[in-house]
């Protein structure tokens, strides 16, 4: 797969290997099973240095009775014991059970098997599935069941009953991942992606997303939502599976009608379309296979779509790196519903379907078959916005019918934005972020802080970060790039800005053919940039 996307040019940085890559009765082991993977070091290591990509690896808090993992943590009292008492079989028939990641002992232990198992081949990431233990397969007495018929007791973890304690599972699961390997490997980066959120994950490095949603167009559409009452609740990464997980029949098929495979393709597409503008972009789910040239092809108009997003998302990296960056330092937001902004505006509380991303961007998926115009409110306000891919202006305080074609749509960018745009890239540590293009939208003032740092080690937590701001005053059509403060390791000391403005009558769409208007060397010390 990843050597699809390098001969292509297609932007890509991370591998998932899901579940199921150990042996049918080793659930929990953590191991390899060698006949299907008979070099893991040496896998992890070609995705390192051949593909310079990263992989993220599937880690369950599930265990088989039948494996030593198991064995360690029961002779510790470290695992949820009715399950077992009780003979509970999962869908392939095996006894297993959940580790009490409430227990600080229990966390410690289960981290140290995939330290042992896992961390120590190289792995840079964690999917951390199936973080609400007690649902899952298998005949369980339901929670409802068990509180109604007063049985509380069933599933004790180290904090109380399973019953009560169920929904913090994500968190103290994260706990014990992200403690183990800053133990580890203090100056490394943790990154986990959970199936369940809870409040304060985010301090444990922990994104959530939406779990095995289905690949339809209303479950797409429930996804904006759904995510927009996830962010404004103070947790700021969230993601989806991409083209959603679970595939209907009709779709899924070997030989799918000619029109359930247009309407496939097209799904993905707008999906794709979607999840390059959330805090994390990533593509999952069962078969058909979702690699963006399977939907017909190097020469069809779906892969020609998510190219283009693809790499879009790519050269938007210094802007979504910002982002994170006030998240962190300021604590800041990325996806926030429209009422966020424009509190005042009684229409804009309305909004569901429709969302900022990031001070500039208004994002407003399509989510109904063969649409080529979507209707979108724009809030009012000063200086009204821009339609991203035209540099076409419209008024705020109004629904617009805005154009839709399949590779575009409608993504709107507010007045007075100033939009860093970095250079083409196949992978994110391929080349620095220089030249970057300064999209400066006029019409009213603003100002955006560009964000720095070395981008895998933790030393951002002593500081060690730059931030440039930057300010436009549309009066003097005047573009301020301040005086850098901070420094890390690895930064340019000078760097290229390209300057761009739009406005009225002055459109400029993307991707641009426009010669910058101004291009200058930035050093750190402050400048201002007039322009025309």
């Amino acid at each position: 797969m990843l050597k699809g996307y390098r001969d292509r040019s297609a932007p890509i940085d991370n591998i998932v290997q899901d579940w199921q890559y150990w042996v049918e009765d080793q659930w929990g082991s953590h191991q390899f099973d060698t006949s299907r993977y008979p070099d893991p070091a040496g896998l992890v290591k070609t995705i390192h240095d051949t593909y310079h990509a990263r992989l993220m690896i599937s880690v369950w808090p599930k265990f088989y009775t039948t494996t030593a993992n198991y064995t360690a943590l029961n002779a510790k009292g470290y695992v949820y014991t009715p399950n077992v008492t009780e003979g509970k079989v999962d869908f392939v028939g095996y006894v297993f059970t959940f580790y009490d990641a409430f227990s600080s002992g229990a966390r410690a232990m289960y981290w140290s098997q995939m330290n042992t198992a896992l961390f120590s081949l190289g792995m840079d990431a964690w999917w951390m599935d199936a973080t609400e233990p007690e649902i899952v397969e298998g005949p369980f007495t339901s929670i409802a069941s068990q509180i109604s018929t007063n049985q509380t007791h069933m599933n004790p973890t180290a904090l109380g009953s399973g019953s009560r304690m169920l929904n913090a599972y994500a968190l103290v699961n994260s706990q014990a991942v992200y403690e183990g390997q800053r133990a580890a490997a203090p100056n490394q980066r943790v990154f986990i992606l959970t199936r369940n959120g809870f409040a304060g994950q985010q301090r444990y490095s922990a994104a959530t997303w939406s779990g095995d949603i289905s690949s339809t167009w209303t479950a797409m559409r429930k996804q904006i939502p759904a995510g927009l009452g996830f962010s404004v609740s103070g947790m700021p990464y969230w993601t989806l599976d991409s083209g959603g997980f679970a595939v209907p029949d009709r779709f899924a098929t070997s030989s799918p009608a000619a029109a359930d495979l247009a309407e496939w393709r097209e799904l993905n597409t707008r999906w794709f379309e979607y999840a390059t503008f959330l805090p994390l972009m990533r593509v999952h789910g069962q078969a058909p296979v979702r690699e963006i040239w399977q939907f017909g092809g190097d020469t069809s108009t779906a892969y020609a779509a998510m190219l283009k997003f693809d790499k879009l998302r790519y050269r938007m990296l210094p802007y979504v790196y910002s982002l994170a960056g006030a998240v962190t330092q300021r604590a800041g937001t990325i996806m926030r519903p429209l009422v966020m902004d424009f509190r005042t505006d009684t229409t804009a509380r309305e909004i569901g379907d429709a969302y900022m991303f990031g001070p500039a961007f208004l994002v407003a998926p399509v989510t109904t078959y063969q649409a080529t115009t979507r209707s979108v409110y724009l809030p009012s306000t000063p200086g009204g916005w821009y339609l991203f891919w035209t540099g076409a202006t419209a008024a705020g305080g109004a629904t617009v019918s805005a154009p839709a074609p399949l590779d575009a749509m409608p993504v709107y960018v507010r007045a007075g934005s100033i939009l860093p745009l970095g250079p083409d890239l196949q992978y994110t540590a391929e080349k620095p972020a220089d030249p970057i293009t300064l999209f400066v939208y006029a019409g009213a003032d603003g100002a955006f802080t560009l964000y720095e740092d070395q981008g895998t080690t933790n030393d951002y937590e002593t500081a060690a970060f730059a931030e440039i701001p930057l300010k436009w005053t549309d009066a003097t059509k005047t573009l301020t790039i301040g005086a850098r403060t901070g420094s890390f390791t690895g930064m340019l000391s000078s760097r290229t800005f390209q300057v761009v403005r739009i406005a009225s009558g002055k459109a400029v769409g993307y991707p641009s053919t426009a010669t910058p208007d101004k291009t200058v060397t930035y050093t750190g010390a402050a400048m201002d940039v007039a322009l025309p």
